[in-house]
């Protein structure tokens, strides 16, 4: 083994730039196409995005045309929404994820106000974004461009942050040790140890993330907030619209697009990544079985990231210099508490304080309102309902799809055939099902009591399912063939192997998925196709026509009854899984 000096040299060697390597003249196959796909990716990017800018006036909705050949341009304005979305949730996750687990103290205030944020439903933020971004840019569609963003931001960062957070805090003990032992910069060890540590996670709870957004698009294009409707070129806008017509040729064009969106997304950007992110394993032998993609083995024919590397590494300089200013890294990730300190006692009178006078505030407006405290009864009654449904739920979805996780995760050939089958699957938002489902309710007489638990399920179950595949992808090979080596199988095989490597995935998994389905329920619990609305009792359907409606008040109480339930949940229950997910089933 190498002294700690030559290994502090060689670290820092690999951050100086290079020269600028010899580069082939000669331009291959490889590199045309990439170059011919990068200038395309910018002529469709320049040409949709000059569309987000156009006037707007806010009483006057836009027509969404529901030709079909306006599709191609609807899905490339949806695109733009979901990737401008998906880059402010990784810089959120980052950001935010490494401030809780670096702070003992901002911990116990951004842990419980991620539980609160992840179960305050879409509509509640959009309500907030659509009237402040609106009147920001009164005149111009790039307002309620920005809210229907950041409605999508809403139903993707927060699964990101927990699984960010939680591969920081269940960091091996040697790769820490390693780091303090280099006396990296904080910035260093980020970049180089903690977020290739997270990498593989990250890119699976991305791909979950995307598809939730998916799941809202129809509600962040076409909205309706205090009776004014709100309308943006998009697939889910398009959608929305051949719904309320009750044109079922035009849902399936719709429908249509969605899977080849889907399945393009998925070809071109997911799938390169999570075989990108293999290289983040750790393990001491190589899998034998990898995951490929083609577009990635295109990038690495060509001669690009050869030309690149130079800026790439003179980048990376520059930041690691600039990097020195955060410190160097000298202690543990997490400090844990210990004897309570003067900046202690300040710093939870100042929460306390803040989170008081808050409450107090609300319960002046509900006063001043008119309604006082009374209306939440209502909601916990309501609450009690959708509690129920959320229960069922996680339990079917544990038992379904954790081995179906664990099986596609062992396997990167099955993998390749599932990944874009369960993409398709996560994608879909439930609005598009609508039609189908209140026929057949209305057909065989069920009540949408029963029938919204799977409407639910479409968007929540898939958190536990994308979460065990990235768990079971993480197990290292070394582990595997050692496993099988010893002839250890079945239920020991999981006792002693799967479940302590896929426990903590589940639990970020679960806590996401809990808080999905109470996001879910508001879409769930009212059912609306043509001139047919069907409504089942639950906290979800209040929220839902109490924010059609306009009525502040009520909005208020079931988003606040929501949020103690999630939290809650959260408290009780998956909380307590973290700690033995760090505790017991950490790599170490």
């Amino acid at each position: 083994m190498l002294p700690v000096r030559d290994v502090r040299a060689r670290v820092r060697r690999s951050m100086l730039p290079a020269r600028l390597p010899w580069v082939r003249t000669q331009v291959g196959w490889a590199d045309l196409v990439v170059a011919a796909a990068v200038l395309v990716v910018f002529y469709v990017v320049i040409r949709a995005g000059a569309g987000a800018a156009v006037s707007f006036t806010p009483n006057r909705p836009l027509h969404i045309d529901t030709d079909p050949a306006r599709l191609p341009y609807y899905a490339v304005r949806s695109l733009l929404r979901m990737f401008a979305a998906l880059a402010a949730s990784l810089l959120f996750t980052l950001v935010y994820g490494y401030a809780a687990a670096r702070s003992r103290r901002l911990e116990k205030v951004l842990i419980p106000a991620l539980d609160i944020l992840q179960s305050v439903p879409i509509l509640g933020f959009l309500t907030v974004a659509v009237s402040a971004l609106v009147g920001l840019f009164p005149h111009s569609l790039l307002g309620l461009e920005l809210a229907a963003v950041f409605a999508i931001f809403t139903s993707q960062a927060w699964n990101m942050t927990f699984s960010f957070y939680h591969s920081l805090i269940t960091l091996p003990r040697e790769l820490d040790e390693l780091s303090r032992n280099l006396r990296l910069t904080r910035w260093l060890r980020l970049w180089r140890i903690e977020v290739p540590h997270a990498a593989i996670g990250l890119v699976w709870n991305g791909m979950m993330s995307f598809g939730g957004g998916w799941f809202f698009l129809v509600a962040s294009e076409a909205i309706t907030v205090a009776n004014h409707e709100y309308t943006l070129p998009g697939v889910g806008a398009y959608a929305g619209a051949a719904i309320a017509a009750g044109d079922l040729t035009g849902i399936g064009y719709a429908i249509a697009a969605m899977t080849v969106m889907v399945v393009g997304v998925n070809f071109v950007f997911w799938r390169p990544l999570t075989a990108w992110a293999e290289k983040f394993k750790q393990e001491q032998s190589e899998a034998v079985d990898v995951p490929r993609s083609a577009v990635l083995n295109l990038l690495r024919r060509s001669h690009w990231p050869q030309l690149i590397a130079p800026a790439k590494r003179a980048v990376a300089e520059v930041l690691g210099r600039a990097g020195r200013i955060f410190g160097t890294d000298d202690r543990p990730l997490v400090t844990r508490p210990g004897r309570r300190r003067a900046g202690d006692v300040a710093f939870t009178v100042t929460v306390v304080g803040l989170v008081g006078w808050g409450v107090v505030e609300v319960v002046r407006y509900l006063r001043g309102s008119g309604e006082g405290l009374a209306v939440f009864a209502e909601p916990l009654l309501l609450g009690l309902v959708t509690l129920a449904r959320v229960v069922v739920l996680m339990v079917a979805a544990t038992l379904v799809w954790v081995p179906v996780g664990v099986r596609i995760g062992s396997s990167p050939r099955l993998a390749r055939i599932a990944q874009p089958v369960v993409q398709v699957l996560a994608s879909f938002p439930a609005n598009f099902l609508f039609p189908l489902v209140t026929w057949v309710l209305v057909r065989t007489g069920s009540s949408l009591d029963v029938g919204g638990i799977v409407l639910m399920a479409l968007g929540a179950q898939w958190y536990i399912l994308f979460n065990t595949i990235a768990g079971a992808q993480a197990i290292p090979t070394d582990l595997r063939e050692a496993m099988a080596d010893l002839g250890v199988r079945g239920w020991q095989r999981w006792r002693r192997l799967i479940i302590p490597g896929i426990f903590p995935y589940y639990v970020t998994g679960g806590i996401t998925a809990s808080g999905g389905a109470w996001n879910a329920s508001i879409v769930a619990e009212i059912v609306t196709f043509g001139g047919t609305t069907l409504t089942a009792h639950g906290l979800g359907a209040y929220i839902a026509e109490a924010t059609t409606a306009g009525d502040h008040p009520k909005t208020l109480a079931g988003i606040a009854v929501m949020s103690l339930y999630v939290v809650g949940l959260n408290r009780l229950i998956w909380r307590r899984l973290y700690a033995v997910a760090e505790a017991r089933y950490a790599l170490a």
